[in-house]
């Protein structure tokens, strides 16, 4: 019952009219950002970060505001992959193996509609999940002490890089890296200078929301100029919408479908690393497997084909932000940019959280709720709006993402040297881009390695410099395993999954073709 209470308070701080004006801000933006290909929900909220800074919002309006974002981005995902048949994000490639088919069989608005319901469920679903499974969670990580803490850091970077990862060595490089910047400024117990090459401001180190901006936001400016250079940023060609609304008996159809995938979703997003891609992929799948063995409905336009991925990717997008609020490790690369946001505003997640901090995180979470009914009230009679966004031309999108880079990160900083800073991160995020490195291992290392390098002090300094501290517990153990399985696994499984994922969206191709 004192959960009900606590999440009571949490509606009456989420339905105040500003924090309410900021969820239909933020869920109307994600959207938008979620349906043009290639932004997806770490963009969008990168994006947006620097304006949410810049507007002077409390903290708890701040991540109202960026956590509508990323419910929006998800929902909006599916756009694109129906309209298209290019993802708005990789959780979303699912969608089009059967939502693309729709659409060329006339049925694209049934098809964004339907996709609209399934992403409500599994939205909505992963948000109570959130609200029961986040303090059980708590409880747990309060018997955490610094050597625990430094092994469950550990468990995240060797788990980000993600279960179909097929080169795990460029994942630990990335991690390093981030650990390598994360150590640029004074060393908080001796106080001396590391890697400051005696500029002065290098001395508090590297502000992690530049760094975010600038490998996510501007890196993917980048990435667009190089990549429509040739065509001069023209906007494709979407498929007609047509009728909006689905007839309910192919929703009553579907609604095991995003049964069995919200539950495949929301225990992908729990897991670290594993996120929205693995739970949308094994909704598809099992869904198949489930009713469709014969191979004669799916990737030809089955409306179960298009419920099942949806709500698995946006119960994994719920799921996601359970470690990341009671243990303070990010389930996914959008919640390692909101941990930057809380960190920012310092606000430490986890077990603390939810007792120094009762406000923010349970009306943040009330907002959570909200923001699934307004996604829902506006992805469906507003669809017509946000498939127009797909026409906008490049050339007119991209310098807008740059201006607001710039603008923003200056009215945080009013530095210019960190407006270069900013360029020389978004430079650094093209060219790992352009060699296939993940940036979330490199945002986890800014964010985390200074906690990191503490508990790890901390832990030595209560054993008198014996290292087996580290196993000295069984949590301790237990967690080791889960990190040496989350490294492995990705180079067993790794590459047959994405051989898998990348063979179903070819046979969706020749079917279409």
């Amino acid at each position: 019952m004192e959960i009900f209470s606590l999440l009571g308070d949490g509606f009456a701080v989420a339905l105040t009219p500003t924090n309410l004006f900021l969820a239909v801000v933020g869920c109307f933006l994600g959207t938008l950002m979620g349906a043009l290909p290639g932004l997806g929900p770490a963009n969008g909220v990168a994006i947006l970060i620097p304006i949410a800074f810049s507007l002077g919002l409390d903290p708890t309006g701040s991540l109202i505001l960026l956590v509508s974002v990323y419910y929006g981005a998800m929902y909006g995902g599916r756009i694109s992959s129906i309209l298209l048949n290019i993802p708005g994000d990789e959780p979303a490639m699912m969608t089009c193996l059967d939502g693309y088919p729709m659409a060329q069989q006339g049925k694209a608005g049934e098809a964004l509609s339907l996709s609209g319901v399934a992403s409500f469920v599994g939205a909505f679903v992963a948000t109570c999940g959130l609200v029961l499974l986040a303090p059980q969670l708590v409880k747990i990580a309060l018997l955490f002490g610094p050597a625990e803490y430094f092994v469950l850091f550990t468990v995240a970077f060797a788990t980000l890089g993600g279960i179909s990862s097929t080169n795990q060595a460029k994942s630990a490089f990335a991690a390093a890296l981030g650990l390598g910047i994360a150590m640029i400024g004074s060393d908080s117990q001796t106080g001396s200078q590391r890697f400051t090459f005696d500029h002065v401001h290098l001395y508090d180190g590297i502000d992690f929301l530049i760094a975010i901006v600038g490998l996510f936001a501007l890196s993917e400016v980048f990435i667009f100029l190089e990549h429509h250079r040739s065509n001069q940023g023209v906007a494709p060609k979407a498929a007609k919408v047509g009728r909006i609304m689905p007839d309910f008996g192919m929703i009553k159809k579907c609604i095991p479908s995003m049964a069995r995938g919200t539950g495949l979703g929301f225990f992908s997003g729990v897991l670290p690393g594993a996120g929205a891609s693995l739970g949308s992929f094994l909704a598809y799948s099992l869904e198949k497997q489930a009713v469709d063995r014969d191979g004669s409905s799916f990737g030809k336009g089955d409306p179960r084909g298009v419920a099942a991925p949806e709500a698995g990717n946006n119960a994994a997008s719920g799921g996601a932000l359970v470690p990341m609020l009671a243990l303070g490790v990010p389930g996914s690369g959008t919640t390692a940019v909101l941990l930057a946001v809380l960190l920012q505003l310092n606000i430490t997640p986890g077990p603390l959280l939810f007792t120094k901090n009762p406000d923010i995180v349970w009306g943040l979470i009330a907002a959570l709720f909200l923001a699934n009914f307004i996604l829902l009230a506006m992805n469906i009679p507003l669809v017509g709006i946000f498939t127009r966004v797909l026409m906008v031309p490049t050339r007119i999108l991209m310098p807008i993402v740059a201006m607001i880079s710039f603008v923003g990160i200056y009215s945080i900083t009013g530095s210019a040297f960190d407006v270069m800073l900013m360029v020389g991160f978004g430079i650094a995020g093209w060219l790992l881009r352009k060699l296939d490195v993940s940036l979330v291992p490199v945002i986890l290392g800014i964010l985390l390695g200074n906690q990191m390098e503490v508990n790890l002090r901390r832990a030595m300094t209560i054993s008198d410099g014996d290292w087996f501290i580290l196993v000295g517990s069984p949590l301790a153990i237990v967690l080791w395993m889960i990190a040496i399985a989350g490294f492995v696994l990705p180079m067993l499984m790794g590459r047959r999954m994405k051989k898998r994922m990348e063979s179903m969206r070819d046979t969706e191709e020749f079917v279409g073709d």
